[in-house]
């Protein structure tokens, strides 16, 4: 693992940078929309179309990296991202109102087409790296770090960003993406892979196959990926919005509060990965926690006004989404063969990607509604997902098939490996001879 040090510091820059393409963008919302004088719906659509955008091409990216090679399609993304946050910088420094708005929604367009084609790239790309199952975790335990830091980081930055130029956080993507871009270029040894690569047809067939044996429960889990992004993207959208109009927050200490919450769920999400292991049930009754603290957070939120307060709840919800996405994470990897995971992977990851594409637009329709509409719809979706884990998840037995005992080991790698089985929608998904597993 050390000779590839090099490969996966390069690797890990993708991950933070993509993270920090969309989410700094957050906090300067608002200022966008003044500037341009639109309304604050249009803005949401900033974040919105680049979501769309990675729905759509997450799984046609991965099946070509496995046809040209994974380096021959995130060089080319990490490109594409930057010219699209070249695009939207030049429209907002440059052009004003309408012009400026739709030239920094074409960039946009083009930066989520370079994000479907590159940190979803690098997962099956680091699984390439290693033989040894072992070091793949520990290696995807770097990226996912890395990831979680722009998480925190992103509010952070574009705030601070944003204070000294209102559309600079555009202009940083491309800076951002040419840094990443020449280190993997330069530092990044991609294996050459021998396993063949399934046709289009084979490769639908495939996802008809797995969803028609699994899918019960594999819909209740693409329902709750989707629910915990849409309430996360929306809350943050949320304080994007009020932290300035009600509070009079502004600058680098709004992107501070901002990034509260997500220092919340970054914490929980290592706890709840630490906590379920291998344990079915465990899992099951652990994202159910996690979705609860959620509702009961969200709805509270519509009976007080108090800054502390509100800040306390939010990051309890931001703390429960925490618990709950190690567990969708896992459930997936404990309950699906490990030549179909990959399919699985993509088609969760682009439900999550609907979830971020729907909380900012259905935040700013209903923001003028009042604070029970919103929250209360909120809180309703996150019944939904409760009843989801509740009665579509019913874990029977663990990976072995055995009932599960209190002797059983952890291992605390198992999420860093769900991510690491993306590697299989790429030239592993091949059902003939599949063995039906448990149900899980």
């Amino acid at each position: 693992m050390q000779s590839k040090m090099k490969d996966l510091l390069a690797l890990s820059t993708i991950p933070l940078i993509m993270t920090l393409g969309n989410s700094m963008l957050i906090p300067i919302l608002p200022d966008i929309s003044r500037r341009l004088g639109v309304s604050s719906f249009r803005i949401s659509l900033l974040i919105t179309v680049y979501a769309v955008v990675a729905i759509l091409l997450i799984p046609l990216a991965g099946y070509l990296s496995d046809r040209f090679g994974r380096k021959a399609v995130i060089i080319p993304c990490l490109i594409i991202a930057a010219a699209g946050g070249a695009v939207s910088g030049a429209g907002a420094w440059f052009l004003t109102d309408g012009a400026a708005y739709w030239t920094i929604m074409a960039g946009r367009f083009l930066q989520g087409i370079g994000a479907a084609g590159a940190f979803p790239i690098v997962i099956p790309l680091v699984s390439d790296m290693f033989k040894d199952e072992e070091q793949v975790s520990k290696s995807l335990g770097i990226i996912e770090t890395s990831n979680t830091f722009g998480k925190v980081l992103s509010p952070i930055v574009g705030a601070a960003l944003g204070a000294w130029l209102w559309y600079s956080p555009f202009l940083a993507i491309p800076i951002l993406c040419l840094i990443s871009l020449v280190m993997v270029l330069f530092m990044v040894k991609a294996p050459k892979r021998k396993e063949k690569v399934p046709t289009i047809k084979e490769f639908i067939g495939q996802i008809k196959d797995v969803l028609g044996k699994k899918g019960r429960w594999l819909y209740s889990i693409f329902a709750m990926g989707c629910i915990s992004m849409f309430i996360l993207f929306g809350v943050q959208f949320y304080l994007s919005e009020n932290l300035e109009s009600r509070y009079g927050l502004h600058g680098i200490i709004k992107g501070l509060v901002i990034a509260i919450p997500l220092v919340a769920l970054c914490l929980a999400s290592y706890a709840g990965g630490k906590v379920i292991g291998k344990h079915k049930r465990r899992m099951k009754w652990v994202g159910f926690i996690g979705l609860v603290l959620t509702v009961v957070s969200v709805a509270a939120i519509i009976f007080v006004k108090q800054i502390y307060i509100v800040l306390g709840l939010f990051s309890l919800g931001g703390a429960g989404i925490g618990l709950t996405l190690p567990c969708l994470d896992a459930l997936i990897a404990e309950g699906i063969e490990k030549k179909q995971r990959g399919t699985i992977t993509s088609l969760y990851s682009s439900m999550r990607f609907i979830g971020v594409s729907l909380g900012p637009p259905v935040v700013s329709l209903l923001v003028n509604s009042g604070q029970g509409l919103l929250f209360g719809v909120f809180a309703g979706v996150g019944v939904l997902g409760s009843i989801l884990m509740l009665v579509g998840v019913r874990p029977k037995e663990d990976q072995s098939g055995e009932p599960e005992s209190a002797e059983q080991g952890f291992d605390s790698s198992r999420i860093h490996r769900f991510h690491s089985d993306a590697e299989q929608m790429h030239g592993r998904l091949g059902l003939r001879g599949m063995r039906r597993k448990g149900k899980t």
